[in-house]
């Protein structure tokens, strides 16, 4: 039987909870009264309770007014304490009196257990009392009940009760199975219920929740160190024994059908998996080392969904030079930046503007990150003899209109795509290059003559991907003397008095980051810019040239996203880099 619950008003540690105050006022008018609302607001979610008969603090959160301000009020207005989740860190012996699977089935969320013993629970709506109880039973500890926001909790629930709590139970299993047969090291584990086949799943689990894009599994003298990529950067996650880096990189060669005896040479292979009811496709990467194979896993969801083009975070004269340079009936458009610097994403945004209805749109990438309707999607296969240059060689013989190259690698895939461009069709591709510039520039230095160039390209749209402070913990503080040279260097003005400051907590892992938005330089290739690629001129000198033609640089679009707020002149300064 669960122990006697605790409920009302809390008075603080040694003292009696006393009950809950009946409502002297309506919700509406705490937060008229708060200046978090106008009458308007109130009457509308009003009559959008009477037809929907949802509780009226979320209507009023769908309606704008922000969750802080209503939990505040309604804890006014019930009697309870409030709790701010993003700014709590659950204690282990509380959060883990409940499962993942059953906090989320009751709503609650253990997170402190105080010194008279009572559990309090994050709960949204704690004057339910069968609520509350149905708490009390499932953890079988006194509990009392907090205020917290609905959105806040959900948010809670998945930060908190992770899956790689559940990596420390299968290690244990599997370094026990690991003592039990020690020279089983190519053994392979079938079993669904086997220590490294669910380590591996949590591990990919766990990554797909956090938004990461990359997985690095990496032996080390000690340890084997698990680190996921999000939003860019790297961060540690785990650190497993030694005796699992044999069985975990074997698990994962079976998935991905690579030879797993075999461990002196690097090998690339893939895998489709359903994670949390998502397709995923993995590309799986190993390379020996001195402590054993390194394995880094790519993750690719094919149900994230599309980035549009306004969403991208283009300026509103670089969009519309954009969407002049998607309309053209033929030519070719070069996106250009570093690994990681979301070059595919801008490309699929691009397509996603183009009728496919009246067009044969042919696109040839490696890997195929998207599934799009009503276009022809070539996945580039090696072994089959697929690659980027014999492979749009075989789509020029299939009447295309609009061709899109994941990447030009080569000077033959390279001539070819000009060729393309030249002969009336319009193509879009990827190129690793430092700025927009660059990218010309790596075409002459392939060896396409300055003239091709010159009559193919009709811009170049370069990028990079920078970090946004979390809108939950970011500060502001004046610019360093760094950071206020660099933005007098690139805009000719001084920074405004306060910027954004990367502080850290709870919601952004404590980087100070949440999510990332694109910088970019647009060039459109008009004659004057023509003419100076046809006479070989120097970088810079096509760079004035663009910029008087209306380019706003790298530099300055970075510069503009930090004065609005959005991110910090560090992240600017770390991440839009030119060579």
């Amino acid at each position: 039987m669960g122990m006697p619950l605790i409920t009302g008003r809390w008075n603080g540690p040694g003292q009696a909870a006393t009950p809950a105050a009946p409502p002297p006022r309506p919700l509406g008018e705490l937060l008229i009264d708060r200046g978090a609302t106008t009458s308007g607001t109130v009457r509308s979610a009003l009559r959008r309770q009477r037809r929907d008969r949802r509780p009226i603090g979320e209507l009023l959160v769908d309606a704008g007014v922000p969750e802080g301000d209503v939990v505040g009020a309604l804890a006014e207005q019930l009697g309870f304490n409030p709790v701010d989740l993003d700014q709590v860190v659950p204690e282990d012996d509380a959060l883990y009196l409940l499962d993942g699977e059953t906090a989320r089935n009751l709503g609650a969320l253990p997170f402190l257990i105080d010194e008279l013993g009572m559990v309090h629970c994050a709960i949204a709506n704690p004057a339910d009392a069968d609520q509350v109880a149905a708490v009390g039973k499932a953890i079988s500890q006194p509990v009392f009940p907090r205020l917290a926001g609905r959105r806040s909790l959900e948010r809670a629930l998945d930060r908190h009760y992770t899956v790689l709590h559940r990596v420390d139970h299968a290690v244990q299993r599997a370094v026990v199975d690991r003592q039990e047969a020690p020279s089983a090291t190519l053994a392979i584990p079938l079993r669904a219920d086997a220590p490294v086949v669910q380590i591996v799943d949590l591990l990919l689990t766990q990554a797909l929740r956090d938004r990461a894009s990359d997985i690095h599994i990496e032996p080390q003298a000690d340890r084997l160190r698990i680190r996921f990529r999000i939003d860019g950067a790297l961060h540690d996650v785990n650190s497993l024994p030694t005796s699992l880096v044999g069985p975990i990189a074997s698990r994962l060669k079976i998935l991905a059908e690579m030879d797993i005896v075999d461990r002196h040479r690097s090998q690339d292979g893939q895998l489709e998996m359903t994670i949390d009811s998502r397709p995923v496709d993995v590309r799986v990467s190993t390379m020996e080392t001195i402590w054993g194979e390194k394995v880094v896993l790519r993750l690719l969801d094919r149900t994230r969904s599309l980035v549009a083009l306004p969403a991208l975070g283009l300026q509103n004269a670089d969009r519309e030079r954009m969407r002049r340079l998607i309309d053209s009936p033929y030519g070719m458009l070069v996106v250009a930046g570093p690994t990681g610097a979301g070059k595919t994403t801008t490309l699929y945004a691009a397509l996603s503007e183009l009728d496919s209805a009246s067009r044969n749109i042919t696109t040839i990438e490696d890997p195929v990150e998207y599934r799009f309707e009503n276009i022809n999607q070539v996945q580039i296969n090696r072994l089959a003899g697929t690659t980027f240059a014999n492979g749009l060689k075989a789509i020029l013989r299939q009447d295309p209109d609009i061709i899109l190259v994941g990447e030009v690698r080569d000077v033959e895939t390279a001539q070819i795509a000009i060729q393309s461009a030249l002969t009336g069709h319009l193509v879009l591709c990827s190129m690793h290059a430092a700025d927009s510039v660059g990218a010309i520039h790596r075409f002459m230095d392939m060896g396409i003559e300055p003239y091709l160039v010159a009559s193919a390209l009709i811009g170049v749209v370069a990028q990079r991907l920078v970090r946004l402070v979390c809108e939950r913990c970011a500060a502001t503080a004046a610019a360093t003397p760094a950071e206020a040279a660099f933005f007098r260097d690139v805009m000719g003005h001084e920074p405004p008095a306060r910027l954004p400051k990367a502080v850290g907590c709870v919601r952004c892992g404590g980087t100070g980051f949440h999510a990332r938005v694109g910088v970019f330089e647009c060039l459109q290739v008009d004659d004057p810019i023509r003419e100076r690629i046809v006479a070989r001129s120097h970088h810079n000198e096509l760079i004035e040239a663009a910029v008087e033609n209306g380019m706003h640089t790298l530099q300055q679009a970075g510069c503009d996203v930090a004065a609005s707020g959005r991110t910090t002149l560090t992240e600017v300064m770390r991440t839009v880099y030119t060579i």
